[in-house]
């Protein structure tokens, strides 16, 4: 078994597994954005938010898949997450706007999957203008 030096915090339960990737979005926001008669925009933005989707690497433990499966998928409005990053972690809350995966064995007594791959929506911005 190959020991991760970073995992995934959820609702502070760790989670030490593979990343194929982490695709960070920032999307700009706004309260209200508007042309005026001349063809000036009038903007007013909330903030600059910090979205994720994380494609995981094969999790070979079959309990672990399926608690973290269960994790992802519980059906509740917010989710605490702590996440790697260059600089260390990155926390925040938000909730998971989708969980895809892929069957790739079927066994005698049990179902291997692959291609683990969740959306994590940020409730609040990250950035917010000064």
């Amino acid at each position: 078994m190959t020991d991760f030096t970073q995992g995934i915090s959820i609702d502070n339960v760790e989670y030490m597994v593979p990343f194929v990737s982490i695709k960070r979005e920032a999307p700009f926001l706004d309260k209200t954005a508007e042309r005026t008669e001349d063809g000036e925009l009038y903007r007013e933005l909330i903030g600059v938010y910090y979205n994720y989707t994380m494609s995981f690497g094969t999790i070979d433990d079959v309990d672990l898949y399926v608690k973290l499966y269960e994790h992802l998928t519980q059906p509740v409005p917010y989710h605490s997450f702590t996440l790697p990053t260059s600089r260390g972690t990155y926390s925040f809350t938000g909730y998971i706007s989708s969980v895809t995966d892929e069957m790739e064995k079927i066994l005698e007594d049990t179902v291997k999957f692959k291609a683990l791959t969740c959306k994590f929506t940020a409730k609040s911005p990250a950035r917010k203008p000064i």
